[in-house]
């Protein structure tokens, strides 16, 4: 027990030293950036992969859950600022889930495209051209491209969903409790399964994604010295290969999606959480404030939050 309590703090102080150190020495981190592309120097090759290493390590869990915590006390120090916090971040879910929604139309407008011009005109490929560019690609491409379009609308608008309740919710206990349990439930949910699910899903589509964009692969079981060994070979190779000869090949994206997913995740388990507690400090006559929730217009109003 008192090994655990040591581990703790010692990993608490080391958050701050390490973000003083990021700070203070950007190049360990970073130097790889100036070099997207060509990986020619070895200090940028270390820093790539210091990079990847601590970009799920426990030392930046730390540094995350250090962050959240002095949030968390400065805003109970300061209602308003809490608050700024929580509308802030809901703005932004909102506003990436309202434009990647229109993501939906593109997706049906494409597909009847490709229909029409692959049964009736016999079209094999399309071609876009802009100031002497050109851009050809199978229809097999475009018609494959629409997995991308499916995957954008549901790991970009999947905080948006939450914030306007339109997430599928099993209810067995939370409608019949009352007022503050309710609030209890949202912020033990949120510090005990969001997060830590979403921290979990992050360890493993980080590395994920870094196995399709360089090689030697590195892994989750990787410490920064084997990394930094690996450093001398690694070089970049983007995976673009399709599942079909002429088809989408871009798969990379989908990695990326899967980051972007669990990033905005963590960052909503964050925002219900404060919001859970606000709700709670400050009573039934907070619930919902600056919630800026879709309407379907006058009239509607029993409809809303149901589609």
């Amino acid at each position: 027990m008192v090994d655990a309590i040591t581990w703790l703090f010692a990993n608490i102080l080391n958050a701050f030293a390490n973000v003083f150190h990021a700070l203070t020495n950007p190049a360990s981190w970073l130097a790889w950036v100036g070099e997207i592309g060509k990986l020619e120097t070895p200090e940028a090759k270390e820093s790539l992969m210091r990079f990847i290493y601590y970009g799920s390590s426990k030392e930046f869990l730390f540094v995350v859950l250090v962050l959240f915590v002095i949030l968390t006390v400065i805003g109970l120090l300061r209602h308003p600022v809490m608050w700024a916090y929580v509308r802030g971040l809901e703005a932004f879910a909102n506003g990436l889930g309202r434009i990647t929604a229109w993501v939906g139309l593109i997706m049906v407008i494409q597909q009847i495209v490709i229909v029409f011009l692959q049964r009736i005109f016999s079209v094999a490929q399309i071609e876009f051209g802009l100031f002497g560019i050109g851009f050809t690609k199978d229809l097999s491409w475009w018609s494959e491209e629409l997995k991308l379009y499916n995957a954008m609308i549901v790991a970009l608008c999947v905080t948006y969903t939450f914030i306007q309740g339109g997430h599928v919710r099993v209810d067995l206990i939370y409608s019949g409790v009352s007022y503050r349990t309710k609030k209890l439930i949202d912020m033990f949910g949120s510090l005990f399964f969001m997060l830590p699910a979403a921290f979990l899903t992050w360890l493993f589509a980080w590395f994920f994604f870094w196995r399709v964009m360089v090689v030697p692969n590195s892994s989750a079981s990787d410490n920064l010295d084997k990394l930094l060994m690996k450093a001398r070979a690694v070089r970049w190779k983007v995976e673009t290969i399709g599942f079909s000869p002429n088809g989408f090949d871009a798969y990379f994206l989908f990695k990326v999606l899967i980051l972007s997913f669990v990033g905005l995740t963590i960052l909503h388990a964050m925002t219900f959480f404060w919001r859970s507690l606000l709700e709670f400090l400050e009573g039934p006559e907070s619930e919902g404030r600056y919630l800026d929730k879709d309407t379907l217009g006058q009239g509607e109003e029993a409809y809303e939050g149901t589609h």
